[in-house]
């Protein structure tokens, strides 16, 4: 579906800010890897250029491949951003670089929606998801792009149904660069979590594409060039159980079909160790990655944040129970919670050691506008707002104390030969379950042959002989090699190579202790 545009001619520039450097954007693989440059390509920005009128022209430009040049700019009649809050100050940036053109910049995207008065620069705001907003925004710049002279914002009132989204505009993007590919089947979610702004931007009852458009878009993915892995950004794969369960079979035809030609990834709930019908299809459609919000392994912990769900199997065992199906578990993990004590820190580490989850995303708290845990703050008085600092929230434990414990995590979480040690484990326990793949001509083929020789040869270079902690990584490489396991050993080694260096940054303060943290560690420039 596409909108109408009055029979007008515009052209619209779609520009996506630059991530700073962080955690979960593994920068530190792209140079083991075949031409990568960037982490997902942007399902918001790109289903907006779908959604534009038949008769405009657009062009997309990823910021975190190459910045908007003055001819982008020069070509456009308008621009349009998104991004998320700790993308702030790179979105403001190509705001002032579009004035300097006299071009009017709409933002839309999670951050404007959640705080619109954080972009008073902006000519157009666009609150909320695709809909009646949108149509008001294209039929403003179908009348006049001249900029107006004052802000306009328009706020989605009536939500377009995800059946009707268009396919988004891959064949825009360059999409061979990207480490994975993205797609999204619902938005909302059922659960109340404190420290989540889902509920409030989508909602608590997932809205739905059919699963028929979900094939299609993977289609439309694979001949635009994404390879390796697709991402379903759902903010919780089971947030409908029946919708996962009609979807499923469908992957699992459309993986016989083309070969196994992807792996595929989500994100859900640990009570998804529950539903064994729901892990097996899963299994059945290579699924090798769940990133489940485990949070903290303390029960009273779990239930201040309203996090119950996470109980309703005991954490360790609902870990195995999912690596049972040859599904690895990537765990979110938050410190500085009230209930925290000097223990914690170590609390963690020991689960770390229980579980072997080799992933952890291990943040700081920080408290997100339209939450719970933003309203409690503030009516508490705790609620910070120095951009100086890693974290908005004013613990209850002394705020060196909380970095503090967020470094020592950090660096002994991923110390080398404990990371490998946990894939080790990972390959043995997990990836030893996963559905045998035929030898297809998707996955033999001539593109795959030559990436996996870069990745080896790069890999090999950068880390066994350039790098220095060589003696972890050979035990592993040469286990793997004798063994055959040349797959897991290049997914494994793309992936560890980046948290190891990740948490020596960590270690001595040159990493933002939150993935949601403002605070600049670098010039808020575009890509160079």
């Amino acid at each position: 579906m596409k909108a109408e545009s009055g029979q007008t001619s515009r052209r619209i520039l779609c520009v996506f800010p630059r991530y700073t450097k962080s955690f979960g954007t593994f920068q530190h693989s792209y140079p083991l890897m075949d031409g990568v440059a960037a982490f997902m390509p942007p399902q918001g920005l790109l289903l907006i250029a779908a959604y534009l009128p038949e008769e405009w022209s657009v062009r997309f430009v990823d910021e975190n491949i190459r910045p908007a040049s003055d001819d982008d700019f020069a070509w456009a009649d308008a621009v349009f951003v998104s991004g998320m809050h700790i993308q702030r100050q790179q979105m403001n940036d190509i705001c002032n670089r579009a004035h300097a053109f006299d071009l009017p910049v709409a933002l839309g995207g999670p951050s404007v929606s959640a705080c619109p008065d954080y972009y008073p620069n902006f000519d157009y705001l666009h609150v909320g998801e695709l809909g009646d907003a949108t149509d008001q925004l294209i039929a403003r710049l179908a009348h006049d792009v001249v900029r107006p002279k004052r802000q306009i914002v328009f706020t989605t009132e009536d939500r377009l149904d995800m059946a009707l989204f268009p396919i988004p505009a891959y064949e825009l993007a360059e999409c061979s660069k990207y480490l994975l590919g993205s797609i999204q089947y619902s938005s909302g979610c059922p659960y109340q979590c404190e420290f989540c702004d889902i509920p409030g931007l989508y909602g608590r009852n997932p809205r739905l594409k059919t699963p028929e458009q979900i094939i299609t878009e993977l289609d439309r993915m694979v001949e635009c060039g994404i390879r390796g892995s697709v991402y379903f950004v759902d903010d919780n794969f089971i947030g409908n159980r029946k919708a996962a369960l009609d979807l499923l079979p469908h992957l699992v035809e459309w993986q016989k079909r083309t070969g196994f030609a992807l792996q595929l990834a989500c994100e859900a709930t640990l009570n998804i160790a529950k539903r064994p019908e729901i892990l097996e299809l899963m299994r059945e459609a290579y699924f090798c990655t769940i990133f489940v919000g485990i949070e903290t392994p303390d029960p009273t912990a779990l239930k201040a944040m309203h996090k119950d769900h996470n109980m309703m199997v005991p954490i360790l065992e609902g870990v195995r129970t999912i690596g049972s199906y040859g599904i690895e578990v990537v765990s979110g993990i938050i410190l500085g919670l009230d209930t925290d004590t000097p223990e914690t820190g170590n609390f963690l580490l020991k689960f770390i050691d229980q579980s072997q989850i080799p992933l952890l995303t291990i943040n700081l708290l920080q408290a997100l506008p339209k939450t719970p845990l933003w309203d409690r703050l503030e009516r508490e008085g705790r609620l910070l707002h120095d951009e100086s600092r890693d974290s908005n929230v004013d613990f209850l434990m002394p705020y060196d104390d909380v970095v503090s414990m967020w470094k020592t995590c950090m660096t002994r979480a991923y110390q080398p030969a404990a990371l490998l040690a946990r894939y080790d484990h990972q390959i043995r326990n997990a990836y030893a379950h996963r559905l045998k793949l035929p030898a297809t001509p998707q996955r033999a083929s001539k593109a795959n042959i030559k990436r996996a020789l870069v990745m080896f040869r790069n890999i090999v270079w950068r880390i066994g002989i350039k790098g220095d902690y060589k003696a972890a990584f050979w035990k592993f490489a040469l286990t793997r090699l004798v063994r055959g396991e040349l797959e897991y050993f290049l997914s494994v080694m793309v992936v560890a190579h980046h948290l190891i260096i990740y948490a020596r940054e960590a270690s001595h303060g040159n990493a933002n202790a939150s993935n949601y943290s403002l605070r600049l560690r670098e010039a808020a420039v575009p890509a160079e």
